[in-house]
């Protein structure tokens, strides 16, 4: 499908000659923009069955537009475009973006004080320049300071654990917007897609799609850009809108008919290497595939296209869950009926990273333990911060001993088993921060890294290698050490890392907090290849983080865990000998 593609190339060039200050071409090739964009048909089939004349019948499509449609589907190019754009400032599609700076101003501003880029206009704010101009003044600054904000904003990278409930809100209050409004549209089936659906670690914007009946997709529409917490309304069109909401992130909404429903959800999940393959397959077999459907390319007849399972079953591949669609061998396993049963959320039995506020945690220990209890989880560990942790309040040797106490007499309360572990500090020799004698005590030992990030990478991967060597640790938490946005991953040899974890019985976490999802998805996939056992675990500091386990579950996914690659998934009883025989 390339309406997309025609359509942006379109609104590009409609930015460019507004930039030029010709008078009605921008508002020509934004018309038929549009009117692509929210088309309904492939107007790749348009112009392959009926040519020129096809395309002339698309409403503010004329004759000299449909030239260039014909010469970019046959070449990916349209000439008089490419030198057009040679002639273009390269800043000037982004300033475009910027509310408030219409294509008179950026003139004015690129001749009188060179302005070019976003990178121009926000030094000249800052230097209060653009107030000297005629026709500028403080308000207009501040306007443009704002505008400017708000753009970065929606166009930053959004990290997974915002994302997410950001996109369940939106849809729950769009389906209950349009169910209790004069619409009475029963939104079934509504879900974000794009890289959120694939649970990406940090994603670009939020992107939803709808299925509605011929007929419901305005009234969708109107009821998506009435929402209390829109605050910039960027297009409203019938197949697809974009909003920018009140803290910044930009969404779009797609509203496709149910014949086109599956095909829809699997073009805009993607990824778009996942997608160039599928459609490759399905010119092998004599089809064509787009956000419509999939179709006879003979007779041009729809085939499938109402679900995802029966495009992937009429290419001839198993169904492929959204988080591996990244062509890693994905779609081979698929044609093989090969793909691995990967773990969901209600496999797992507990969580075996959990703080209190005997360290740095919020809730008590009796909190954490009802928290988890409820979640139906059969057991828990308890693992506060060491002693070394100063900043963390970790506990000394004796506060150790006197949660110990309490853990003995919370178990006779509760049903869930609850096992007395320690988050234990690697220190930079490669010892543990408890000795021996306490370590032999603990139920769960995790060993982490919270100083000396800095180290060269070799003495950073024998301190590793080290602490998986001492009998007593279980499993290496947070291994990259990284934070998303704030602290990049420590250097380190994780193939040496791996096969030590492997030599010695060690586990390895994959850790849920939004913050870290640690590890990622490309080294738990290279981490499974040494056949090493993960837990996933919440790394959780109050009650309600015991929910951010779906982070980690999407992480484990992406890396193709299945349920068996998981201890605990596990039973206790089979849990205890696991970590038991960590420690032999």
């Amino acid at each position: 499908m390339r309406n997309r593609e025609v359509a942006e190339l379109f609104y590009e060039v409609a930015d460019i000659l507004e930039y030029q200050q010709v008078e009605w071409k921008p508002r020509a090739y934004r018309k038929a923009a549009q009117m692509i964009e929210n088309l309904g048909k492939d107007i790749e089939t348009i112009y392959a069955r009926e040519g020129k004349a096809g395309l002339t019948r698309i409403p503010g499509v004329g004759g000299s537009i449909a030239d260039h449609i014909a010469e970019y589907l046959k070449t990916g190019r349209v000439e008089k475009f490419e030198k057009l754009k040679g002639k273009a400032p390269s800043g000037a599609a982004e300033l475009m973006e910027i509310r408030g700076l219409g294509a008179k101003k950026m003139k004015k501003l690129a001749d009188a004080l060179g302005i070019r880029t976003l990178s121009d206009l926000k030094n000249a704010i800052a230097a209060h320049r653009l107030r000297r101009l005629e026709g500028f003044g403080e308000k207009t600054e501040e306007n443009l300071a704002k505008a400017i904000e708000q753009y970065e904003k929606s166009h930053a990278r959004i990290a997974l654990g915002k994302a997410l409930p950001i996109a369940d809100e939106i849809i729950s209050a769009l389906k209950a917007r349009c169910k209790d409004t004069t619409s009475k549209v029963d939104l079934s089936k509504i879900i974000y897609t794009g890289s959120l659906r694939r649970l990406k670690e940090t994603i670009g914007d939020i992107d939803i799609l709808a299925e509605a009946k011929k007929g419901e997709a305005l009234k969708v529409m109107n009821c998506f850009v009435s929402l209390p917490d829109v605050d910039q309304v960027i297009l409203k069109g019938i197949t697809k809108s974009s909003v920018i909401l009140k803290e910044g992130t930009a969404i779009d909404l797609r509203v496709v008919p149910p014949e086109s429903y599956g095909a829809a959800l699997q073009y805009f999940t993607g990824s778009k290497e996942h997608n160039i393959e599928l459609r490759n397959i399905a010119i092998k077999k004599g089809y064509k595939l787009s956000e419509y459907g999939l179709y006879l390319k003979e007779s041009g007849k729809q085939i499938a296209g109402s679900s995802e399972e029966e495009i992937y079953k009429t290419l001839g591949l198993a169904y492929i869950p959204p988080e591996l669609r990244e062509n890693r061998g994905e779609i081979k396993a698929a044609a093989k009926n090969a793909l691995p049963k990967l773990i969901e959320q209600s496999d797992l039995r507990g969580d075996l990273h959990v703080h209190t506020n005997y360290s740095e945690g919020k809730d008590s220990l009796k909190t954490m333990i009802e928290r988890a209890e409820a979640l139906g989880y059969e057991y828990i560990a308890i693992t506060d911060h060491s002693r070394s942790q100063k900043i963390a309040r970790g506990l000394e040797i004796e506060k150790l001993k006197a949660q110990w106490e309490e853990i003995d007499k919370l178990s006779k309360r509760f049903r869930i088993k609850i096992l007395k572990g320690s988050e234990v500090d690697i220190l930079k020799d490669g010892n543990l921060d408890y000795p021996d004698e306490i370590l032999k005590e603990l139920d769960v030992v995790l060993g982490s890294i919270h100083s000396g990030f800095a180290l060269p990478e070799k003495e950073m991967t024998e301190r590793i290698v080290m602490a998986l060597e001492n009998r007593y640790l279980d499993i290496l938490a947070h291994p990259s050490g990284r934070l998303l946005g704030k602290r990049e991953p420590y250097a380190v040899n994780y193939e040496r890392v791996f096969e030590a974890a492997a030599a010695n019985g060690k586990l390895i976490e994959i850790n849920s907090q939004p913050s870290r999802l640690d590890l990622n998805d490309e080294l738990i996939l290279r981490a499974k290849t040494f056949g090493i056992k993960f837990c996933i675990s919440t790394d959780s500091h109050s009650a309600t983080d015991l929910s951010f386990m779906r982070y980690g579950i999407g992480q484990a996914r992406r890396g193709w865990i299945e349920k068996e690659d998981v201890v605990n998934t596990y039973p206790y009883s089979r849990l205890k000998e696991i970590l038991k025989k960590s420690k032999e």
